[in-house]
């Protein structure tokens, strides 16, 4: 048996439930907190969507537990040291599989590698990042197993970008059903999607549950569980409660709240992988005040972020520095986090003209500092880590009002009217999981902002984009280090977030479940290689 959701979060779960049909023998449940708004892989918003996706297709590129390129639907990996990688590095060369089907039994081949990259680049479909796509002047396909880039510049994070581990991860679209659409915003394809990966969609009832089941056409054999139930379970209580009680297998996403009362369970299993992963306030620069630097790094002084760490992670995560975290080779550890100095803040604030008014909230020219936070609704974690802030804020004189909202609506797109994307917000609660790669310029360039790239904060500095122009020149990485280094202090010192937290991937399973081996970034990488024991 296992819990739904009723309509009301943060209700005990006990009092909103209904007991269903168990599912059938073999199947793993899977909890995730979020509702897809689609499964195509390349419309793909959030951390759900990707993982749901990587479950039914397959990229060109992954890694395993250990973050080792390992090929996916390559034979290899392109190296410079195979040739895969010209010696200028601008021409990239794929050598595929044999013998891999589509779920419906049609052959996979390079013209579906090159279709699915001119979708990525056809401007008519919602997609949230064309960063290392639009780098590529042009793709040949000399025989069905080879494809060859041709690079308009040296990018090295391609091979960790282009239908890869990147931080906007895509895999590979079927194009013989796919061609005739002049785009793939609203098709039948995107509810009941035909992939590669090891389980195909059975069926999608939306709000509440996917059904996927094992693929046996998969190249590298028929995966172990039949069938995989993934539940749309955005309440946390619920979804504690389940885990507790047997009523699922595995929960994704778990929030830090919860690792602690996990922990007690002995048929409980949390795997807590290092991921490139923080979260942290973004200000919408291009909103004033926050346009003044001064104001916001008053703000990032004002965070205790001890505090937060201690009393709402339960001590899950360090504290944040810059947008690179211990995961990557490119973190810079002689950086200090930005301590909690509120009076500090309160001298920045009277620096930028903000002067302590009625009540003790600032006022400058007699417009009150207020502004509003926006986060994701459901989350008891987001939600004491906002009232939190709220409360730290008030103490410097900012006014906050809390303002939630669904996940699908945060992250959207901004051609869907996405709070974060279109811009609509001025301080949110934000959490961004990186690629493979230390390549953070599509976050933080001046022509990164979207539908461009995923610069949501309006951010821009010629300086920065120097480093990140420099850091994406060449494959020499202790050249590349230097320049992700710069770009940390930079962040630091324009404050274009307030970086509070890095956290780890954060999961938990039943002990029944084996060879669960989340790498970091994507849990399903080896989905195909998980047992259900029981």
């Amino acid at each position: 048996m296992f819990l739904a959701v009723c309509a009301g979060l943060f209700l005990v779960a006990s009092a909103c439930t209904r007991q269903i049909s168990a599912p059938p023998s073999g199947t793993l449940r899977i909890a995730v907190p979020i509702t897809p708004t689609n499964l195509n892989p390349i419309l793909a918003s959030n951390q759900v969507e990707s993982t749901i996706d990587g479950m039914i297709f397959s990229k060109l590129v992954t890694l395993d537990n250990h973050g080792n390129e390992i090929p996916d639907l390559a034979a290899e990996v392109p190296t410079l040291r195979n040739g895969g990688i010209s010696k200028d590095g601008l021409t990239i060369t794929y050598h595929l599989r044999h013998g891999v089907r589509w779920q419906d039994g049609t052959p996979f081949t390079s013209a579906d590698v090159k279709f699915s990259w001119q979708a990525v680049m056809n401007d008519q479909n919602n997609v949230v990042s064309r960063i290392g796509y639009d780098d590529i002047r042009s793709i040949d396909t000399p025989n069905a197993y080879t494809v060859v880039l041709h690079m308009k510049r040296v990018f090295p994070p391609e091979i960790d970008t282009f239908f890869a581990e990147s931080d906007t991860p895509y895999e590979i679209l079927p194009k013989h059903l796919l061609d005739r659409y002049p785009n793939l915003n609203r098709i039948g394809f995107d509810s009941h999607p035909i992939g590669t990966g090891p389980y195909a969609v059975v069926r999608w009832l939306r709000g509440q549950d996917i059904v996927l089941k094992a693929n046996p056409y998969y190249f590298r054999g028929v995966p172990h569980i039949p069938r995989i139930d993934v539940l749309i379970i955005p309440d946390e209580n619920t979804m504690q409660t389940l885990m507790n009680s047997g009523g699922i297998d595995l929960a994704l996403e778990v929030p830090a709240l919860y690792l602690n009362n996990l922990r007690g369970n002995p048929n409980v299993v949390l795997d807590l992988p290092p991921a490139p992963a923080w979260e942290g306030l973004m200000f919408n620069t291009a909103h004033p005040p926050l346009d003044d630097v001064r104001v916001r790094r008053a703000l990032s002084y004002a965070i205790d972020r001890a505090a937060i760490i201690r009393d709402i992670s339960y001590g899950i995560g360090t504290s944040g520095t810059a947008d690179q975290t211990p995961f990557s080779w490119a973190y810079d550890r002689s950086l200090a986090p930005t301590p909690y100095d509120p009076a500090k803040a309160r001298a920045l604030l009277d620096a930028a003209g903000w002067k302590a008014g009625a009540g003790g909230i600032r006022y400058k020219d007699g417009k009150r500092l207020s502004l509003e936070l926006v986060y994701g609704a459901g989350s008891v974690g987001a939600t004491n880590t906002v009232e939190e802030v709220q409360q730290e804020l008030r103490g410097i004189g900012v006014a906050i009002a809390l303002k939630s909202f669904d996940y699908s609506i945060l992250y959207a797109p901004i051609q869907q009217g996405g709070i974060l994307n279109g811009g609509k917000y001025d301080v949110a609660l934000y959490a961004w999981i990186s690629g493979a790669d230390p390549n953070d310029a599509d976050q933080w360039m001046c022509d990164e902002v979207p539908p461009q790239g995923n610069n949501v904060s309006r951010y821009c500095s010629a300086k920065l984009d120097a480093a990140e122009r420099l850091a994406l020149s060449t494959f020499d990485r202790a050249v590349r280090k230097r320049a992700y280094d710069e770009i940390q202090l930079i962040l630091m010192r324009d404050a274009p977030a307030a970086f509070i937290w890095d956290l780890p991937q954060r999961s938990g399973r039943v002990t029944a479940l084996e060879n669960f081996e989340p790498n970091g970034i994507s849990e399903g990488w080896n989905a195909q290689d998980w047992q259900l024991r029981r």
